[in-house]
């Protein structure tokens, strides 16, 4: 690495001193491109495969540094496998101590090494022999290293940025920093961040990436950020920071898993084993969703429990070791962060399982909204690891899914639910709106409260749908009452006979129209009458038909012009009526604004 990068990542006495790499180590330099690399060295020894595991997570490609007078050795095997359950496929093989061995040896080497390469996600690696010490072979390295960089797509930065920690410390005179690999979405000098899974909030003071500082930084580069606010010893190797109230940690994950074919043995369900993603060391606890055992060599489905929680979203590759003898026995991909309980063995299980691995977005927003009902937009972006911004709005307009709230914007809090779903709450609430219409035809909608408790919906599911039918015409609100938007109030037969009844009964009375239950006038047909506008309600005694309201209230009126203002008394003389109607007809102007009362008289408002 020194003689690759003029830098010595070993930071350790001891690692000095023995002349080994114990704990991670870091360092970059410039391809003859011109693109910055940066290096993640990891321990080589057996006995720091923890440590190796905590800084292999994130990265785009391997140099597999394999010493030509030795040979491949038996962790290098574990490396590999390590590799390709964490799917890095792309990766150099640097031949080292090239000046410690004759030609015919280092040929013997190269075929060696080819050989035990065969199966694993290296086996078509270029391989470069090289001296540390003379410097033959590092420009051929550092060719071969830019060819196989070349070929790495960059990586997508819609998600949101997770920054697994693999070392914290402090720095004196700035507090708090934290280092790690850049993941899935941009950070930000000043943006306000949280350690999970402790949920300790802090801000960005600073950012630096190969020693420069920077005001923001894309996915997939080394990073140190400087934290205000959030005290170094709270920090731990494994920790994952994040932007302030976006993820949160998950103790339980389903994923597809595979055990290696040199496995000592298969593995139960039930079995405990130690967990590694990212920086984060687990102990997890497996849930075979297809079968009792799986055996070396096969995959199968889990569901996976561990000890801590851990900051997982879809795509994440993990790694499995056996604690005792400890070896790597398999690993896997997460295909589900935050799932419900399963059921084992059953086809329903399987089915969305194999939804879940066939993996494209639409399918994951489906399957989301399949298990779930309906979600918010930041809910299902999670469910596709975050990176397809426009997925929804894709699925939108091709009618896979519903997004509740026309006026809604996207961005906001509208929910989303698949197109059967939206048909069946759609549905619900329509059918139930309009069997009450038919049970209460003289009614001019049904109460709010009351629909809301027929159907059991959660309050915020209830709302968005009552709101998006309303957007659609297909419901109309009025105060606390709903009802369908084609829905009118209508008298027919003996209904009508008996309106006709009571307006005839009302009208010949004048300006002194008899009480309802005088005339056996039913609350439900006035009310109707009142809505289709056959009636005016005054208060619940004293009803008039439109003619003579309106004619009270223009001779009203004409009086306070005329007057400067009206009495109680004034009125019931000059319509001939007892008090109690004169009084009836002036509070309802009053509640109406029509007049005001000052004192003892009416003016007008």
């Amino acid at each position: 690495m020194k003689a690759l990068t003029g830098i010595d990542p070993d930071r350790l006495v001891e690692e000095k001193a023995r002349e080994m790499t114990i704990d991670l180590g870091f360092a970059w330099f410039s391809l003859p491109s011109g693109k910055d690399v940066s290096i993640v060295d990891v321990p080589g020894h057996e006995r720091f495969i923890k440590n190796m595991l905590a800084g292999v997570g994130g990265i785009d490609a391997a140099l597999l540094v394999i010493a030509a007078d030795e040979g491949v050795m038996p962790q290098t095997q574990e490396h590999l496998a390590i590799l390709d359950l964490l799917g890095v496929s792309r990766g150099v093989i640097a031949l080292t101590k090239r000046d410690a061995v004759d030609d015919e040896w280092l040929e013997l080497m190269r075929e060696e090494t080819r050989q035990r390469l065969l199966g694993t996600s290296l086996q078509d690696a270029p391989m470069i022999a090289v001296s540390a010490r003379t410097g033959d072979g590092l420009s051929e390295l550092r060719d071969a290293l830019d060819a196989v960089l070349s070929r790495v797509e960059k990586r997508p930065s819609a998600g949101v940025a997770r920054l697994p920690v693999d070392r914290a410390f402090t720095v004196q005179g700035f507090g708090t920093v934290v280092t790690g690999t850049l993941l899935d979405g941009p950070l930000s000098i000043g943006q306000e961040v949280q350690l999970l899974p402790a949920g300790i909030r802090g801000r960005v003071r600073g950012l630096q990436t190969h020693k420069q500082h920077v005001e923001d930084v894309e996915p997939g580069r080394r990073l140190a950020v400087n934290l205000a606010a959030l005290p170094a010893h709270a920090v731990r190797r494994g920790d994952v920071l994040v932007p302030a109230a976006t993820l949160r940690t998950t103790q339980r994950f389903d994923a597809k898993m595979r055990l290696t074919a040199d496995a000592p043995r298969a593995l139960a369900h039930g079995q405990r084993l130690d967990l590694f993603v990212g920086a984060a060391e687990s102990v997890a606890t497996l849930s075979l969703l297809d079968r009792d055992e799986v055996r070396p060599g096969d995959t199968c489905y889990a569901q996976v429990r561990v000890s801590e929680g851990l900051v997982l979203v879809r795509g994440d590759h993990f790694i499995l070791r056996q604690p005792s003898p400890s070896i790597t026995v398999g690993g896997g991909i997460v295909l589900e962060a935050h799932p419900k309980r399963h059921r084992r063995k059953t086809q329903e299980t399987l089915n969305e399982m194999a939804a879940l691995e066939r993996g494209t977005p639409e399918d994951l927003v489906l399957a989301a909204l399949g298990r779930s009902g309906p979600a918010d937009r930041a809910t299902l972006l999670k469910a596709v690891g975050g990176t397809a911004s426009d997925i929804l709005e894709r699925m939108i307009d091709i009618g896979d899914i519903v997004k509740m709230l026309l006026a809604e914007p996207s961005e906001a809090g509208s929910l989303y639910c698949t197109r059967a779903q939206w048909e069946s709450l759609s549905g619900r609430i329509t059918q139930t709106v309009s069997d009450y219409h038919a049970a209460f035809p003289l009614r001019p909608g049904m109460p709010r409260q009351e629909l809301k408790s027929r159907l059991r919906l959660d309050g915020r599911v209830f709302t968005q749908v009552v709101q998006g039918l309303r957007e659609r015409d297909l419901l109309v609100e009025q105060g606390s009452l709903v009802r369908r938007a084609s829905f009118s109030v209508q008298l027919d037969g003996p209904v009508k006979a008996e309106a006709e009844r009571l307006i005839s009964a009302i009208e010949a009375s004048g300006y002194t129209p008899p009480a309802p239950v005088e005339i056996g006038a039913g609350p439900e047909l006035l009310a109707a009458l009142v809505e289709i506008g056959r009636l005016q309600k005054l208060n619940d005694a004293v009803y008039y038909t439109p003619a003579t309201y309106n004619e009270m209230v223009s001779e009203i009126l004409r009086v306070i012009k005329t007057d400067g203002s009206i009495t109680v008394a004034q009125a019931r003389d000059r319509f001939g009526m007892s008090r109690k109607y004169a009084l009836a007809i002036l509070e309802h102007l009053d509640a109406i604004r029509v007049t005001r009362r000052e004192g003892d008289t009416r003016v007008q408002s």
